[in-house]
């Protein structure tokens, strides 16, 4: 009978330590704090002020991994700027993921570094408040919902629970925060990737394919999302295959094949690099003639249809090369290349798995 009224009083004891951390823990998500020293919102969401810009940089200088005499990555060196959406493309095999994992400090270079604001991801104070990312989509335990494994991320950064509930509101999982991870669709946990990212309020975001198995309504928020925090300030590194939507989100690009840089700079300066990739339509009754006219640098190649697409000169060539030849012209259009025909040009023949 000592023992079990023992062991009654212990475990009543046991019960009321839990029940007031509980009610502690519930305190702070009622009240928002974020514990002694530890701003809730950095950024309180807002623009990034002018002094703290350059604290978003992301700086890649001569970075380079080998995996059993294989380079993963090789001599990279790019930069990122704040308030801006730099799209990181690459081939599979590249070494666009391992870039990011070096930068983030997963993985140690072999040579060379990459800083954020001048300082490695390991040394920076309070990371989450700095840089969020997602590296992969199913980072989170099948059985606990989607609410509870954001909460355990901010109980673990020092967050006030009540952001674990605002960033599933921006995600657009409200109405999911209470069903467990393992029955989300693979949206749904990319939906919920970038919700962990932006528990922080970070200045910087790194997300590698945050857009894959996203329907078109997802991949318009996500669109919005990023250029909306970019246009405040913050620096945003994005890596994806889908180069239709690369070409609508980003600012600026970094391409890289085989670990190498191929190309860096403004969307339209990437693709506007390679001009001979442009080509005009033409339709006229006198196409042999106009070729004939135009010399031997026109390539004139017959779209199967009644026309003509010219590689070799551009329209205002043309024209002035129909008029001496008192050729009509009935249609005159110039093609430019998009970035997907960029991309491929950059990258041909180094897209191989190494």
């Amino acid at each position: 009978m000592v023992v079990l009224l023992a062991a009654v009083v212990i475990g009543g004891l046991v019960w009321l330590v839990r029940r007031n951390r509980g009610g502690v823990r519930t305190g702070r998500a009622r009240t928002g704090d974020a514990g002694p020293g530890f701003p809730d919102r950095p950024l309180g969401g807002k623009r990034v002020p002018p002094a703290l810009m350059p604290g978003g940089r992301i700086d890649v200088r001569g970075l380079t991994k080998e995996y059993g005499g294989v380079r993963a990555v090789d001599d990279l060196s790019f930069t990122v700027e704040p308030g801006r959406v730099t799209g990181f493309l690459g081939p599979n095999g590249a070494g666009k993921t391992t870039t990011l994992r070096m930068l983030l400090g997963l993985v140690e270079p072999t040579a060379g570094t990459a800083t954020i604001g001048g300082v490695r991801y390991a040394d920076l104070d309070q990371p989450i408040r700095r840089v969020g990312a997602i590296l992969e989509a199913g980072a989170a335990h099948p059985y606990r919902t989607g609410r509870s494994h954001l909460r355990i991320l901010c109980q673990s950064a020092g967050l006030p629970l009540a952001r674990a509930d605002e960033v599933l509101e921006l995600a657009g999982l409200g109405a999911a925060g209470n069903r467990l991870f393992r029955g989300y669709s693979f949206g749904m946990r990319q939906r919920l990737g970038v919700a962990a990212a932006l528990l922080g309020d970070p200045q910087v975001l790194i997300l590698d394919e945050p857009a894959n198995g996203l329907d078109p309504e997802g991949i318009r928020w996500m669109r919005d999302l990023l250029r909306t925090v970019a246009l405040q300030g913050r620096t945003i590194l994005v890596s994806s295959h889908l180069l239709g939507e690369m070409e609508q989100l980003a600012d600026d690009l970094v391409i890289i094949a085989a670990g190498r840089l191929t190309a860096q700079g403004p969307v339209a300066s990437v693709i506007g690099s390679l001009p001979y990739l442009g080509r005009t339509l033409v339709r006229s009754p006198g196409l042999e003639k106009l070729a004939a006219v135009l010399g031997g640098d026109a390539v004139v190649t017959p779209d199967g249809d009644g026309g003509a697409y010219i590689t070799g000169a551009d329209a205002v060539a043309i024209g002035d090369a129909a008029l001496r030849a008192g050729v009509a012209i009935y249609q005159l259009v110039t093609e430019r290349p998009d970035l997907e025909a960029a991309f491929l040009e950059l990258t041909a023949g180094k897209a191989a798995i190494r």
